[in-house]
């Protein structure tokens, strides 16, 4: 009877073969899921280093406890040296070269094996990037023909030359385990092609928008349409704007001050599912006579490195160029002189947002509740966000163009 390998070493080799399944069935889909492949692009680099990890430690162990001697001489030896030879340079080559892929990238994502381990990037110059991912390409085409050469080759041995060869990678000889163990390739393979998000229908197309405010962004427009379907009847506006506008303020109009609590959110649609997040950090001045909204002047400052959407790898690219650049634009603000009633306690103001070192004419919406020194302040925009290059990488092409965001704080006016 053959010597068996050690149990370590049959315990790695089915589960570097279990594992290398499951990268070949996701990593094929990858390319063609765009954005919404981001989470299942994380879980492909922490299964690849997994596999780097445990290719380690089976070489470890094969200077250990070296490998049982050859059954085979000849050219059909030589070949089954070189296939052993050339697996063991995919299962390190690949995780390398996806590893340089991922470090030379022009937009730097970060990575948490597995969501709780940070992997450092490489020292590697940007022009390699190229040569990484072609590479990472050959090599998987060149892994699974190694793959391939090696199956056949057992079932040669076990099949035709009834030697027991492959019974050295099955423990007591067992014919339970000689079923189970080669059938958790295809476990791995179909657990990846399981994990894939389902194909995505078209989206149906935008309906037209009818009456854009002209000074405003044309992003405004499906935020508008909401905002004035539950506005009061355009009469009813046109009452409240003509009433305001004959009355005569008194005195200077009063300053307010936000509340500890409220929020600032956003969101943006993301290949039919939706991302959302806020600002942990933000001060906003305002003064204005509810009665005269054309008394308003706000001004509103965000720190942009605060934003999050509560994804670890997620809120790593924030900061970075493709979104927000907040090493060289830390702050987006919004300025309005002036507002305008569009309905009982409903206000637009029309304004300038600065964001990513541009700036861009911008219109908000909002409601207030409550009476006397405190009122509630509940309102919203929609953002165009290429006109600011938020969103201009390839991580982004699945991103809607609109984003929006919403604000609700209470704010208790200044004696």
């Amino acid at each position: 009877m053959p010597q068996r390998y050690s149990l370590t070493a049959i315990i790695l080799h089915w589960a570097i073969a279990a594992l290398l399944a499951f990268q070949i069935a996701v990593g094929w889909a990858l390319e063609d899921l765009g954005a919404r492949g981001f989470s299942l692009y994380q879980l492909h680099k922490s299964v690849g280093m997994t596999i780097l990890a445990l290719t380690l430690a089976r070489i470890a162990i094969r200077y250990w406890k070296p490998r049982p001697a050859k059954l085979e001489g000849g050219w059909q030896g030589a070949l089954a040296s070189v296939v052993h030879v050339g697996l063991y340079a995919f299962m390190l080559g690949a995780p390398l070269t996806g590893w340089a892929l991922v470090s030379t990238a022009r937009v730097k994502v970060p990575t948490l094996l597995f969501g709780v381990l940070p992997l450092p990037h490489l020292p590697l110059p940007a022009e390699s990037h190229a040569v990484a991912e072609n590479g990472h390409g050959l090599l998987a085409w060149i892994g699974i023909a190694l793959v391939l050469l090696h199956v056949a080759g057992a079932l040669r041995h076990h099949v035709m030359m009834r030697d027991g060869l492959i019974w050295r990678m099955v423990p007591g000889r067992s014919t339970a385990l000689l079923l189970a163990l080669p059938a958790l390739i295809l476990v791995g393979f179909v657990a990846g092609r399981a994990i894939l998000p389902a194909p995505q229908a078209e989206p149906a197309p935008a309906p037209v928008a009818e009456d854009v405010d002209t000074e405003a962004d044309t992003s405004n427009v499906a935020m508008a349409q909401a905002v004035n379907a539950a506005a009061a009847p355009p009469a009813t506006a046109a009452a409240n704007a003509i009433e305001a506008a004959t009355e005569q303020p008194v005195g200077p109009p009063p300053a307010w001050t936000v509340q500890p609590g409220g929020r600032i959110g956003f969101s943006v649609g993301n290949d039919g599912d939706t991302i959302s997040g806020s600002f942990a950090r933000w001060t906003a001045r305002i003064v204005m006579d509810p009665d005269h909204p054309e008394s308003a002047d706000i001004q509103v400052s965000i720190d942009m490195a605060s934003a999050s959407v509560g994804d670890a790898y997620k809120d790593g690219m924030l900061p970075g160029d493709e979104f927000f650049a907040t090493a060289a634009h830390p702050t987006a603000t919004f300025v309005a002189k002036g507002a305008e009633a569009t309905g009982p306690n409903r206000y637009r103001a029309s304004g300038t947002l600065t964001l990513k070192g541009v700036s861009k004419p911008q219109a908000i919406r909002f409601a207030l509740s409550g009476k006397d020194a405190t009122r509630k302040v509940s309102g919203s925009a929609t953002i165009a966000r290429s006109a600011f290059g938020v969103g201009n990488g390839d991580s982004s092409t699945g991103l809607t163009p609109q984003v929006a965001v919403t604000f609700d704080f209470a704010a208790r006016r200044k004696d």
